[in-house]
């Protein structure tokens, strides 16, 4: 499958400000989230290793989508082994919960957009210097908003996209505090149990157009 240029996948979740994550325990609940997240205007999706069959779900959803559809990557990615396996079953980017050198020079080497994990000031820098296009901030819901702006004050220049914690409700003290973007799982992903990805859809939507109205007002007025 084509890949989509690193910049312009690391652009457009920029402008999106979410990447939705698909952590569940089947496969069909997986696909259901992939769906509903695309009908509902997400600009990508994160499909965890944790999920069973996370490399055919990636397959599945990339061929479904292609290269100007909704972006699917890989997360929960330990080693460059596993961002092989999902870069052959067609994601665009990888993430990971921890910084591992070797999984971020790969991707550097493959020219595919990289987001490892880090939780201090030594692992951003570390990360970033290693080449890593976006820092998963994990876990959010420990270090909170107040982190990331102590942390851009210095370092405004790392994007920074936390993950865990986030919700619809604490979406403005995120994005007032300076992330690039941030990772959404369960608030999103929760219809998808009972099968409902026109619920799945009608969140990601509502995440999106609240993301929207918060830049715009912090922009007074442009989004």
């Amino acid at each position: 499958m084509k890949r989509v240029a690193k910049s312009e996948v690391v652009r457009r979740i920029g402008v999106a400000g979410w990447v939705a994550i698909v952590r569940c325990d089947s496969a069909e609940e997986a696909l259901h989230i992939g769906d509903g997240c695309a009908q509902g205007g997400a600009a990508a999706v994160e499909v965890t290793f944790s999920v069973p069959n996370a490399t055919e779900v990636i397959r599945a959803l990339a061929d479904r989508f292609g290269t100007s559809g909704i972006l699917v990557g890989a997360g929960t990615v330990l080693s460059p082994e596993m961002a092989k396996l999902a870069l052959d079953a067609g994601a665009q980017y990888i993430i990971s919960p921890h910084f591992n050198p070797a999984t971020v020079a790969f991707c550097v080497g493959n020219d595919v957009a990289v987001m490892p994990g880090a939780m201090t000031p030594t692992e951003i820098v570390a990360a970033y210097e290693a080449g890593a296009d976006i820092i998963k901030v994990f876990p959010g819901e420990i270090v909170g908003p107040a982190f990331i702006r102590a942390v851009r004050a210095p370092l405004p220049h790392i994007p920074l996209m936390p993950t865990g914690g986030v919700t619809l409700d604490n979406l403005k003290q995120w994005f007032d505090a300076g992330v690039f973007a941030v990772g959404i799982g369960s608030y999103v992903s929760a219809p998808a149990r009972s099968g409902d990805i026109a619920g799945v859809a009608e969140r990601a939507s509502q995440l999106t157009g609240r993301i929207r109205a918060i830049r715009a007002d912090k922009h007074g007025g442009r989004s």
